[in-house]
């Protein structure tokens, strides 16, 4: 096995998650350590939270809001949020961010209040 792996993110296809459409690198079984996903926001994003996931977000493109444990804070291109295991969090607006979550994802560690 090769000590490295490459993703080419935009020619992935994309999976419906609790934020919009996310595409996912480097979730495999043999890697517990951090994956990447591209994420385009939608509108309607869910208020969630990882009991496990610590998660960073990298927001690319387009403006909005976070929602973070109740407050909403503005974003930008290259605003940069770092997100603690038991934070609710939606990110508010059409937007394409960078998530980096760590350890990696885990569909199992992603829960909501409703």
């Amino acid at each position: 096995m090769s000590a490295y792996m490459i993703a080419q993110l935009d020619t992935m296809d994309p999976v419906k998650c609790s934020c919009g459409l996310s595409r996912r690198a480097f979730v495999s079984p043999d890697n517990p350590v951090a994956t990447v996903h591209m994420v385009d926001i939608s509108e309607d994003s869910r208020v969630h939270y990882h009991k496990k996931m610590t998660e960073i977000y990298l927001i690319l493109e387009g403006e909005g809001m976070m929602e973070l444990d109740g407050d909403r804070i503005p974003v930008k291109p290259l605003t940069s949020i770092f997100i603690k295991p038991g934070c609710r969090h939606r990110a508010i607006g059409e937007m394409r961010i960078v998530n980096v979550p760590v350890p990696a994802f885990d569909p199992e560690d992603e829960w909501f209040d409703d």
